[in-house]
């Protein structure tokens, strides 16, 4: 594997900072209904990391929501600014999903899919088709084999 330097982070007023001692598993931006509600945007980009990898210096706040697959999801963010800096999905074994967007360096980590596209606002044109999904992806299809080995490692060994 190639070598990897760990990734920062942070919330827009600095009272959160985080690193990601890991390389990132797969990055995706959602569309769905419930992203475009909790945002005010018209998507999200999350990055999938392993749940050990992340380090945060500062206090997050936590709440419960319920996604719309029916199942839990944990969401921490910004005490100070309110800052949304990762999820925690109960379908997602062992793995977080950081808010691409407060990474130091987010043009590194661009989609590698594009979920719940029939979600999505007419006026977004995603040009490369072929990583759109009308809903969830299968990560056994989707994610890069070097993705899915390592984190099958991962699985294995914690």
């Amino acid at each position: 594997m190639e070598d990897f330097k760990p990734i920062s982070g942070s919330c827009i007023c600095g009272e959160i900072e985080y690193t990601i001692k890991s390389k990132p598993l797969f990055t995706h931006a959602c569309h769905c209904k419930d992203c475009k509600k909790i945002t005010g945007s018209s998507f999200v980009v999350n990055t999938s990391i392993f749940e050990n990898s992340l380090d945060i210096k500062g206090e997050l706040l936590e709440n419960k929501l319920i996604a719309g697959s029916g199942k839990s999801c944990k969401v921490y963010f910004c005490k100070k600014c309110g800052v949304y800096i990762y999820s925690d999905y109960e379908f997602a074994v062992k793995r977080i999903s950081i808010r691409t967007n407060t990474l130091s360096n987010p043009e590194l980590f661009p989609p590698q899919a594009h979920i719940f596209v029939k979600s999505k606002d007419p006026w977004i044109n995603i040009v490369n088709k072929d990583i759109c999904y009308d809903e969830m992806y299968d990560p056994k299809i989707a994610w890069p084999k070097e993705s899915l080995d390592r984190y099958k490692e991962y699985l294995e060994s914690n």
